[in-house]
């Protein structure tokens, strides 16, 4: 029996042959073509047809051609009860996990030693408190660095002259906790003086910006703006000047050079220093109030899960690595890894969500830029340019940048990028430990090959599995880092 779409088939052939005989052609000097079907409504009109043809059998048919939602081809999406019941099954854990670490330990949270191990109180040495007293120390390199500034603006000194006094302060202000460690009668706790080390590292980095700004904007109104450093004009600021209409409201170089100037910078969430930063116009009351119950909520969570679940999994740790059994070292770095993640995830959402918008929203700093999609990251490379933005742009705009321009290739941008990260990593980690180890150290500097893993798995396996590599290198990396300096430091300082 002949269908439709036969008749047509056979009807557009007759009409080609017959077509070709007006035109004098022989059957042997051209070849048979079939033409497409009019559209695709024929092909259909005839499946609609067997299926009422079927449905109209007394078989009562229940089959259709059909994919199982678990198969790629049938692009089913909605996983959504899926993704609960893991979040349940992750809350039951650590419920569970909460109450063996309760019933093994006992509640270990103490408030009030939060306040001693903060401060650097130590009350064997008069009650003083060496910490804070370099906190406060800080805020007094900076206003050098102004009046160093503002001398060469003067042309009091000399630009060379200057600079190099400016690389002499911010080195000896990044050397600071280190002879205070060393060079001094104080004793300091280790949490109290790695926020030091963290405050002064952050304002080395401020520092840095800040002088480096400063000299781009002096060639700049000297005329010596390269070629080169035009290439910069993304992140440099444009210190020519304008028409007055343009530069109304706008600081030019050396109207910046002022203390109000310095210290909104100092305080801004940002590392880069501008002459204009963005403003916004009002502080948005609700907002504010969402983040300062965050930071005091996220602080106390992060000291309490510190206090309660980190530091005795990490002394758990340390038989396991003294006697150099592999097997209780993989379950030790898997049990630490929890707790450890977690009190990252925190830590995260605490500095730059919470803290760096409260800071923003209080300054009116509308780049509110603080972190990508880091989550997402297919791979390593795309991890570190998103999870960090403070330090990535600072990393980009003052050395990746000038380093490239000077002739070098990206490569070695990169390789040098990694080195000076991979090295404050390392003074934030030894210098409150009052040990030089590499741990940290090496673990950056193993970040360029893991990126070209991660890409790999990236491309010949999925962006999946290029993020599954960058998860892992999260998870089990930052607990085994921990677990080797927390060995070294009781090899060191403890006596069994």
């Amino acid at each position: 029996m002949r269908t439709d779409f036969d008749i047509y088939r056979y009807a557009t052939v007759n009409s080609y042959c017959t077509q070709n005989k007006k035109m004098g052609l022989k059957e042997d000097d051209t070849t048979l073509r079939y033409r497409r079907a009019q559209s695709v409504t024929t092909a259909e009109d005839i499946t609609e047809k067997e299926k009422k043809a079927r449905r109209s059998q007394f078989d009562k048919p229940c089959h259709k051609p059909r994919d199982s939602l678990f198969s790629w081809s049938s692009k089913f999406t909605n996983f959504t009860g899926l993704v609960n019941w893991g979040f349940l099954m992750l809350t039951i854990s650590g419920l569970r996990l909460c109450l063996e670490n309760f019933l093994k330990y006992g509640i270990r949270v103490n408030p009030f030693e939060w306040v001693i191990v903060l401060t650097g109180y130590n009350e064997d040495y008069n009650h003083q408190y060496p910490s804070v007293i370099l906190l406060i120390f800080s805020g007094v390199i900076p206003i050098v660095c102004l009046l160093v500034e503002k001398a060469i603006a003067a042309n009091v000194i000399s630009d060379r002259v200057g600079g190099t006094i400016q690389i002499l302060i911010i080195l000896f202000e990044i050397s600071l906790p280190v002879i205070a460690l060393n060079l001094t009668n104080q004793e300091f706790n280790i949490v109290g003086i790695s926020t030091v080390c963290m405050v002064y590292l952050i304002l080395f980095l401020k520092l840095w910006s800040y002088c480096q700004t400063n000299h781009w904007c002096r060639l700049a109104a000297k005329g010596n703006h390269s070629n080169s450093m035009r290439r910069q004009s993304l992140s440099m600021p444009n210190c020519k000047n304008l028409d007055n209409d343009v530069t109304t409201g706008i600081v030019q170089y050396p109207d910046n050079l002022s203390l109000k100037d310095l210290f909104y910078f100092l305080l801004a969430p940002t590392l880069c220093y501008e002459l204009n930063f963005p403003r916004t116009t009002r502080i948005r009351k609700r907002f504010l109030i969402k983040r300062i119950v965050e930071v005091i909520f996220g602080v106390n969570l992060v000291m309490a899960l510190f206090q309660q679940w980190m530091i005795p999994a990490v002394q758990n740790a340390l038989d396991p690595f003294s006697q150099m059994d592999y097997v209780r070292i993989v379950e030790r770095l898997l049990k630490l890894a929890v707790p450890n993640h977690l009190l990252w995830l925190c830590f995260f959402y605490l500095t730059f969500h919470s803290f760096l918008n409260l800071m923003g929203e209080l300054l009116h700093f509308a780049d509110r830029n603080f972190y990508g999609d880091w989550w997402n990251a297919k791979n390593i490379s795309i991890f570190w340019s998103s999870w960090n933005m403070p330090v990535h742009i600072w990393a980009v705009r003052h050395v990746y940048v000038p380093v490239t321009n000077m002739g070098y290739s990206k490569g070695v941008s990169a390789i040098l990028v990694f080195f000076i990260s991979a090295f404050f990593h390392e003074y934030v980690v030894s210098v409150p430990l009052q040990m030089f180890r590499v741990w940290a150290f090496l673990g950056m500097m193993a970040q360029p090959p893991l990126a070209v893993i991660s890409k790999v798995f990236e491309q010949r396996l999925g962006d999946r599995w290029g993020n599954m590599v960058v998860w892992a290198s999260l998870i089990l990396g930052q607990p085994l880092a921990i677990m080797m300096y927390y060995h070294d430091y009781a090899v060191a300082h403890f006596n069994s």
